[in-house]
């Protein structure tokens, strides 16, 4: 047990010394690690390369290199949460977008609200562990023993309060089939007569739900890196003479990444970069159509639903599992429920329809009453990941990208059945191909299953940066579309 504690002593000294936003701290880490190895004992080193296996780590921020304002942010986020993750090191290539999800993740994890903190993380992991998210999963139970939730509890969703065990069921459908959720589910999360919940508490774990599951879907979307001092991150054993040894490629942590260098950011092929102006060309086309004619809303209909039913068999041809590091399965019974069930065998998803029921005219105002504050967390986050723009499209500036960015949130609403009236669904075809499709629906619905290769496919002159900035999007458009289904519910149950 000696050995081990000094193991994580060791291992957290390390992560001080290279992800502190402190560079006292980075330094007087790194010297007694120092220290620790002239003693003769054996010092860990980082496995991988940067926050993310997806972008290379010299196109990243350096810690230590960072502006002032992004530096607050490190140094906020270190301050709150004791460490400065990877996730935080890929979204700070949009510090405005940053700042509100430190801000909103910040109050759902830590301010007055009807949680107890120990089940707000344990949720946390339930959420996490629909998608098989080792990360979040590894953080999250540092977090709750950390806080002072029973080990127990980590056996599995048996062993946690019924009252936990209660929202299982809720989570899983969040999860993969918002739109199966009823006013008889909240109602027997509300009614059951000893492990209640009262709605504020309901509303509260239910933003945490699709926080968690949007979250999942950031981290596989991005390739995001496990943490240096979590399980998978470093290693105490020395480095070979070629870098890495046997024992390191038997374990998967083989130098693939480097060795196939991602076509973004490498020298711009003539085909890619005919990618980018054929879309820019396109977006120019649909705008001078939209001034010309208006379809009927007839036609406006039959092309959503076309839409819908075609993104129910957008498919990958790469069907890879990617193996957990920690057995997370044991946090939810039912492993075979997942989104691809139902698509494949072309089970229907009813369509939502935004003007009855909506973020702004109903759901805003449902959370802020139960929960106060969040809604407007929410609504600005959302606000900032759906307007965030630079105007510029790969190496072309002064570009309107509104259109873009709306075909991908109308997309991602879109495969969950949810339809904005005045959208006509003949643009996204237009605007989005294949590969991104197939991106967008794998990171959204099945977030475990992306790979290097479906990042790399998509959109391949474009900067890591923007590749980012669209799973942004991904993020808050799945969000959104999982809480309109549950605060639908909720607000049928209440009237």
């Amino acid at each position: 047990a000696a050995r081990d504690g000094l193991g994580e002593a060791l291992a957290r000294l390390l992560m001080l010394s290279k992800r502190c936003p402190f560079p006292d701290v980075r330094q007087k880490s790194e010297a007694i690690l120092g220290g620790v190895q002239e003693l003769g004992i054996r010092i860990p080193r980082p496995l991988g390369h940067g926050p993310s296996r997806f972008i290379p780590e010299k196109e990243t921020i350096q810690v230590g290199h960072e502006d002032a304002r992004m530096h607050t942010l490190f140094a906020d986020s270190f301050a709150t949460l004791g460490r400065l993750d990877n996730v935080t090191l890929v979204m700070v290539f949009h510090p405005q977008y940053l700042e509100s999800f430190l801000k909103t993740q910040h109050y759902l994890l830590q301010m007055d609200g009807p949680l107890p903190l120990h089940y707000r993380h344990y949720i946390g992991i339930m959420a996490a562990a629909r998608h098989q998210c080792s990360y979040l999963v590894n953080l999250h139970v540092n977090d709750f023993l950390h806080v002072g939730g029973d080990p127990k509890w980590l056996n599995g969703l048996e062993n946690a309060p019924q009252k936990l065990q209660n929202l299982g069921e809720l989570n899983k459908m969040l999860a993969h089939r918002p739109w199966l959720i009823t006013k008889e589910h909240i109602e027997q999360l509300l009614k059951t007569e000893e492990n209640s919940w009262s709605l504020a508490e309901l509303i509260h774990a239910v933003v945490l739900l699709t926080h968690y599951h949007s979250l999942a879907s950031f981290t596989f979307g991005c390739g995001i890196s496990p943490e240096i001092d979590c399980e998978g991150g470093h290693t105490f054993r020395p480095p070979s003479v070629s870098n890495y040894c046997i024992c390191d490629i038997t374990n998967g942590y083989h130098g693939v990444d480097e060795i196939h260098a991602s076509p973004t950011g490498s020298i711009p092929s003539t085909e890619s970069v005919c990618e980018v102006e054929a879309l820019m060309e396109k977006m120019k086309q649909l705008q001078e159509c939209r001034d010309e004619e208006e379809a009927s809303q007839e036609e406006m209909a039959t092309r959503f639903e076309r839409e819908k039913r075609e993104s129910m068999f957008v498919y990958s041809s790469e069907d890879e599992e990617s193996a957990a590091t920690r057995d997370v399965s044991r946090h939810f019974e039912d492993t075979s429920y997942g989104y691809k069930d139902f698509s494949r065998h072309g089970m229907h998803v009813p369509t939502f329809r935004v003007q009855d029921y909506s973020w702004e005219d109903h759901g805003y105002s449902l959370v802020n009453r139960l929960y106060p504050d969040v809604g407007q967390l929410l609504d600005e986050k959302f606000h900032i990941a759906y307007n965030l723009t630079y105007n510029t499209m790969a190496m072309h500036k002064d570009v309107d990208t509104s259109m873009l960015r709306r075909a991908i949130w109308n997309y991602i609403h879109c495969m969950f059945g949810i339809r904005y009236d005045d959208y006509d669904y003949g643009e996204i075809n237009q605007l989005l191909d294949r590969s991104f499709k197939v991106y967008i629906k794998t990171v959204v619905c099945t977030p475990e299953k992306t790979t290097k290769r479906m990042y790399d496919s998509f959109w391949r002159q474009f900067e890591h940066s923007e590749k980012v900035h669209v799973n942004l999007l991904l993020v808050e458009a799945r969000m959104q579309a999982e809480l309109l289904y549950a605060l639908r519910a909720i607000t049928r149950y209440m009237t």
